[in-house]
């Protein structure tokens, strides 16, 4: 999932990390701030700070005085994270539409580009090309470079690997979704390609709807069900990254394959309208067949049409079904419907509410509604992102001037 290219670095002093570790946190610090999160000692904390400044990580800011926040005595020396000093990657790399997003160390967006992506680029070069075209120009939206990305992750369709890589498929999906996109990104320092459900599980637990859970699952649910699995606040990978991966549902009765909601609710109403059981006159089946896709049929049953409304309710029972076995599997408190389709999912969510079994041996998870949409891979991708570079900045810049800017 994660390779890194970092320079040999000499041991340092403990104190470097832990006084990194309070400004990664903080909007600004002082000594004594330091002094009361780590127990270190005054002269500790000073000589880090300082040796922290001149690696380019901190910055010293104007003293309390200078901030016209006036104090008797001596103003106290003020530093911060020198967030611009380089930049976060996250990438939604999925099989219609690729999500690039460069940010600051605190991850705050600075430049985002999107493409969509047509069946030429199911061929491995193009689809790379693609991506990385994607990061390139959200780069040139943030007017910074690839010599600027400390930490990139990317999210993808497939399983992934603790190398980075997706197990072969039996039609070359999982291939064609990770076309050597490790590699592809190795112009990186730090770079991590993960599987995308995974990616939103990590989202939903940093600022979606899973924060403070510790079991939960964030079931992506457009096109595909794809589950990022949380247990024990550790997110599941297994053997191949394979956790997750809903192939299963296959095999369960009343489910019968991995199409995602939003999928089922286009391929129900089509079937309806075809079969002549929708009102002639009704607003579905005034919708022309090449623009009958999931989102439309939500938003008609949003709006009340009873047509469109039906189809919903089928939706709800077979999301219940899934929510049933998931349950089963993992025992979580929470699972957490993400991603694009979120938006309009509301009458599904209740209907699966209403339709699950009374009998289920443990408790019944609750079933949430993500509020972070179509972003929340790319979100997840750069929360990763983050980590990474808060792990391994000093490993990165061991002795230099720090990050380029």
């Amino acid at each position: 999932m994660t390779t890194q290219q970092t320079r040999a670095a000499a041991p340092r002093p403990a104190s470097l990390d832990a006084v990194l570790s309070c400004a990664w946190g903080a909007a600004d610090l002082t000594a004594s701030d330091v002094i009361a999160a780590t127990g270190l000692t005054r002269s500790t904390v000073i000589e880090a700070l300082d040796a922290l400044a001149a690696r380019g990580l901190l910055r010293e800011l104007p003293n309390a005085r200078e901030a016209g926040d006036y104090r008797k005595g001596r103003p106290a020396r003020r530093f911060g994270l020198r967030a611009d000093g380089a930049l976060l990657a996250g990438v939604d790399s999925g099989q219609v539409h690729v999500t690039a997003t460069v940010a600051d160390l605190r991850c705050v967006p600075l430049g985002t580009a999107r493409a969509v992506l047509g069946p030429e680029h199911d061929d491995p070069a193009a689809r790379r090309a693609a991506v990385l075209a994607a990061v390139d120009s959200a780069l040139a939206a943030a007017g910074r470079s690839r010599a600027d990305v400390l930490a990139l992750c990317a999210g993808v369709p497939a399983p992934v690997n603790t190398h980075g890589d997706s197990p072969p498929h039996r039609d070359g999906f999982w291939d064609r979704m990770n076309p050597g996109l490790r590699d592809a990104f190795a112009w990186a320092p730090l770079v991590r390609v993960e599987n995308d459900a995974s990616l939103a599980a990590v989202a939903e637990g940093e600022v979606g709807a899973a924060v403070g859970s510790r079991n939960y699952v964030a079931l992506l649910a457009g096109d595909r069900l794809g589950a990022g699995v949380v247990v024990d606040g550790r997110v599941l990978h297994g053997a191949h990254g394979g956790v997750g991966e809903m192939v299963a549902f296959d095999l369960v009765e009343g489910v019968g394959a991995a199409a995602g909601l939003g999928a089922r609710a286009a391929q129900w109403a089509a079937e309806a309208v075809a079969r002549g059981e929708v009102a002639p006159d009704g607003r579905l089946a005034a919708v022309a067949a090449d623009d009958l896709d999931g989102r439309r049929v939500l938003r008609l049953a949003a709006e009340g049409d009873p047509d469109a409304l039906r189809v919903v309710q089928r939706v709800g029972a077979t999301l219940a079904r899934v929510v049933s076995v998931l349950a089963s599997m993992f025992d979580p408190e929470r699972i957490v419907v993400s991603g694009a389709v979120s938006a309009g999912i509301q009458q599904v969510v209740e209907a699966a509410r209403a339709a699950l079994p009374p009998g289920l041996d443990l408790p019944a998870p609750h079933l949430g509604i993500s509020p972070l949409g179509a972003e929340v891979v790319v979100t997840g991708a750069l929360v990763e992102a983050r980590r990474a570079a808060r792990r391994h900045a000093l490993d990165l810049w061991p002795t230099g001037a720090g990050p380029t800017s």
